[in-house]
């Protein structure tokens, strides 16, 4: 059995830009999870090819050079049915709502939302939970690490949280197709789920006595609980974790921020997982 951290005990009662036409409002400013404008060549490609959603429109940037993603996105546009429109690079810039959309954006029917109480009923669940992110290359690239280590699913809150826009979809390169997502109304009700499900709670935070390598419970069924920017995580949020855990950190900075955290502690519970 693997032991359950030496500063908590588990709360269990028995474990098994200018110049272009006005831009639309983020889809978060709508309601939603969002993910309806689509920008970067990874990002429209995995859109294409998913099959998760409808995609609509597809803008390119006459003035781009050859590279074979170009040709691949027009390929599964092609296939799919759905229309290209070549445009100059100021009427894509007009579009866009990123700095640098690569040449491509793409609109698309929005996100579906996940379902908070299946994926916590997932056999393996794996889950990534996010405190209030706030800044939306963080939150791209946490879903991109998180797909890349083989989560099964991420709860962001409702409120006072990036939800997904054309940064993030930009950020997550693809992963945002793959990778279910459900807003639930807090982390800390959403751990409290967790709890009487059966899933582990394993929280991030500097201060913690353990650390995340040789994570006990890795194999188990569990939702990694990461903070803020710059705050953490939230002192309810905290207490709602079964185990808290920190990354060492070996040089002169304190501390990770929340992307490359996430993206350690992914792939520490996907090397646990494979041993087993």
């Amino acid at each position: 059995m693997p032991p359950r951290g030496p500063a908590r005990q588990p709360r269990r009662p028995a474990r098994r830009k200018s110049g272009g036409s006005p831009r639309r409002a983020p889809a978060r400013e709508r309601g939603g999870l969002g993910g309806d404008q689509i920008e970067g060549r990874q990002a429209v490609l995995a859109a294409l090819t998913a099959g998760k959603r409808r995609v609509r429109q597809v803008w390119m940037a006459g003035e781009l050079d050859p590279a074979a993603i170009l040709d691949r996105i027009r390929g599964a546009a092609d296939r799919t049915g759905v229309p290209v429109s070549i445009v100059t690079a100021d009427e894509l810039e007009g579009r866009a709502r990123t700095e640098t959309p690569q040449g491509v954006v793409a609109r698309a029917d929005p996100l579906p939302e996940a379902d908070a109480d299946a994926l916590l009923a997932h056999p393996k669940a794996f889950l990534v939970a996010l405190d209030g992110v706030t800044d939306p290359g963080n939150l791209g690239a946490v879903l991109r690490s998180a797909e890349g280590a083989g989560a099964t699913g991420v709860l962001l809150p409702k409120r006072r949280a990036v939800h997904v826009t054309p940064a993030v979809t930009k950020a997550a390169a693809g992963a945002i197709e793959h990778l279910p997502i459900a807003l639930v109304p807090g982390i800390p009700a959403a751990l409290e789920r967790a709890a009487r499900v059966g899933v582990w709670a394993v929280g991030l935070d500097g201060d913690a006595e353990a650390e995340v390598f040789g994570l006990g419970v890795g194999d188990r069924p569990l939702v990694l609980v990461l903070g803020a920017e710059g705050q953490g995580l939230a002192r309810l949020t905290r207490e709602r974790c079964d185990l808290v855990v920190r990354i060492p950190m070996h040089g002169r900075v304190e501390s990770l921020n929340v992307a490359a955290a996430a993206a350690v502690a992914c792939f520490e519970v996907a090397r646990v997982r494979a041993k087993g």
